[in-house]
C-alpha cells in the first residue's frame, strides 16, 4: 500500500471514529421520551441522563489532550476506544437508570480520551502543514455529520426495534478502530520539533487537570439544569458558583505551573480565539435546531419519533454535499472567507426558522431553514478547525484538539441553556422557540463579522496534484 493510500485509509478510519463520538451524544435525544417511559424516569433524571455523556466528555478533554501529548496518540486512541466500547455495551444492557447513567458518564470519558488522540494521529498521517490544513478542513465537518446522523437514525431505530440497539453503532466502530489501530502511526514528537530535539514529555499537571475537570463539569451541569429549574434555583446557583470558582482557581494555578495543562497564552491568539468562538456558536446553533424542532414537531404537531427523524433527512443530505465542497473552497480561498460565509448562511437559516408558525407547511415553513443551516455549518466548522489548529507545534497537537473539542461541547451546553432560558420568558411555546432562533441568528451574524475582520492567509496555488489530494480528503 502506498503512503498516500495508507494515509487515506487511516484518515477514513479516524474520521468515522470522530463522527461516532458525536453521534453518541445525540442517540438519545429523539427517543428520550421512550427511554423515560420505559425506565419510569422523572424530569430531573431525564435531564441528567441527557447531559451525562456531554458532561464527562467536555470535562475531561483537556486531560485527554495532555495524555495524548505525553503518551502518544495511538496508545491513547486504543485506551479510549476500549473504554468507549465497554461503556456502550453497558448502556445497551443497562437494567435500569443508575446503570444507564453510569454507562453514559463512562462513555463520555472514553470519548474524551479518543478525540484528541485521533487528531494527533492525523497530524502524523499528514505531517506537511498544507496537507494537514486540508485534512483539518474535512475533519471540522465530521462532528456535525455525526450529530445529524444521531438525530436522524435514533428516532427510526427506536421506533422499529429499541433504543438499546443504538449503542451497537459505537461498539462496532470502536472494535473496528481497535482492530485496525496497529496500522496507524504513533504520534510522538515529529522530527525537528522542540519536544523531539529535547527528548522530553510534558508533565501531567494533575492539579490543573482536577481543577479543570471539576470546574467544567460543575458549570456545565448548572447550565443544563437551568433549562428546567430556572436560574434562581439552589440546584443551579450552587453548582454554577462552585464551577466558576474552580475555573478561576484553575486559571490562577496554570500561571504558577512550569508545564501547565493549558498554557495561559494559548487562547490569547486572536485567530485561535475567534475560531473557538465560531465552533461554540455553530455548535450551539445546530444543537438548538435539533432540540427545538424535535420538541416542536412531536409536542406541537404530534409527529412520531420516526417522522421527526425523517424531517431532518434533507438537512443531512445538504450537510454531506456542503462538507464535500468545504475543503476545496478553503484550499482555494482560505479559511477566513469560507468560515465567515458559513456563519452568514447559518444566521440566515436560523432567521428563517425564527418565523416558526404552527399552521405553515413543512416544505415552506421549516425546510428552507433546514437547508441553509447545514450548508453554513459545514463551511464554518471546516474553516474554524483549520484556524484553531493552525500554527500549533506538533507536540501540542493533543492540546489543540482537546481545546477544539471542548469548545464544540461547551457550545451546545452554554449556548443552548441561555437560548432556552430566553425561550422560557415568552408567553407561548412557539413564540419562545422563535425568539431563541432569532437570538441565535443574531449571535452567528456577529461572529461572522468578527471572523471576516481576521487577516486572510495567503491563497494556495491549486496545482493538478493538489486538486487530486483535496478531492481525496473531501471523499
Amino acid at each position: 500500500m502506498s503512503v498516500t493510500a495508507r494515509a487515506r485509509s487511516g484518515f477514513a478510519l479516524l474520521g468515522v471514529v470522530q463522527a461516532v463520538l458525536i453521534f453518541a451524544i445525540m442517540i438519545l435525544t429523539v427517543p428520550l421520551p421512550l427511554v423515560a417511559r420505559e425506565l419510569g424516569l422523572g424530569a430531573s433524571e431525564v435531564l441528567l441522563l441527557s447531559a451525562a455523556y456531554g458532561l464527562s466528555f467536555a470535562a475531561l478533554l483537556l486531560l485527554g489532550g495532555r495524555l495524548t501529548d505525553r503518551h502518544g496518540g495511538r496508545r491513547m486512541l486504543r485506551w479510549g476506544l476500549v473504554l468507549f466500547a465497554a461503556a456502550s455495551i453497558a448502556c445497551a444492557l443497562a437494567p435500569g437508570y443508575p446503570a444507564l447513567l453510569a454507562g453514559r458518564f463512562v462513555q463520555g470519558a472514553g470519548a474524551a480520551l479518543t478525540a484528541p488522540a485521533a487528531v494527533a494521529v492525523v497530524r502524523r498521517l499528514y505531517p506537511e502543514p498544507a496537507a494537514y490544513r486540508r485534512a483539518m478542513a474535512t475533519w471540522g465537518g465530521l462532528s456535525v455529520i455525526g450529530a445529524t446522523a444521531g438525530s436522524v437514525v435514533s428516532g427510526a431505530v427506536a421506533a422499529v426495534v429499541s433504543w438499546r440497539w443504538l449503542f451497537a453503532v459505537p461498539v462496532l466502530v470502536a472494535l473496528a478502530g481497535l482492530a485496525r489501530s496497529g496500522a496507524l502511526p504513533d504520534s510522538g514528537a515529529l522530527p525537528g520539533s522542540e519536544a523531539a530535539s529535547e527528548g522530553r514529555r510534558p508533565a501531567l499537571d494533575l492539579r490543573g487537570a482536577a481543577l479543570a475537570t471539576t470546574g467544567v463539569c460543575a458549570t456545565s451541569y448548572a447550565l443544563v439544569g437551568s433549562t428546567d429549574h430556572g436560574w434562581r434555583s439552589p440546584g443551579v446557583l450552587g453548582p454554577l458558583a462552585a464551577g466558576l470558582l474552580l475555573l478561576l482557581a484553575f486559571a490562577a494555578a496554570e500561571r504558577r505551573t512550569a508545564d501547565p495543562l493549558l498554557p495561559p497564552g494559548f487562547l490569547a491568539d486572536r485567530q485561535r480565539a475567534t475560531a473557538l468562538v465560531t465552533v461554540m456558536a455553530t455548535a450551539a446553533g445546530t444543537a438548538l435546531a435539533f432540540v427545538l424542532l424535535s420538541l416542536y414537531l412531536q409536542q406541537q404537531r404530534d409527529w412520531s419519533a420516526a417522522a421527526t427523524s425523517a424531517a431532518f433527512l434533507p438537512y443531512a443530505v445538504v450537510l454531506l454535499l456542503a462538507g464535500r465542497l468545504a475543503g476545496p473552497l478553503i484550499a482555494r480561498h482560505g479559511p477566513v472567507p469560507v468560515t465567515a460565509a458559513g456563519l452568514a448562511l447559518e444566521a440566515a437559516g436560523l432567521g428563517l426558522l425564527a418565523g416558526l408558525d404552527p399552521g405553515s407547511p413543512y416544505a415552506t415553513g421549516l425546510l428552507p431553514g433546514l437547508l441553509l443551516l447545514p450548508a453554513g455549518a459545514a463551511a464554518s466548522f471546516a474553516g474554524a478547525a483549520v484556524l484553531a489548529t493552525g500554527g500549533v507545534p506538533p507536540e501540542r497537537t493533543g492540546l489543540a484538539a482537546g481545546v477544539l473539542n471542548t469548545a464544540m461541547e461547551l457550545g451546545p451546553t452554554a449556548g443552548l441553556a441561555a437560548l432556552m432560558a430566553l425561550a422560557a420568558t415568552r408567553p407561548t411555546v412557539v413564540g419562545g422557540y422563535a425568539a431563541a432562533f432569532a437570538a441565535a441568528a443574531a449571535g452567528l451574524a456577529l461572529t461572522a463579522v468578527a471572523v471576516a475582520a481576521l487577516p486572510r492567509t495567503p491563497k494556495t496555488t491549486i496545482t493538478p496534484e493538489r486538486t487530486t489530494r483535496i478531492k481525496e480528503f473531501s471523499s
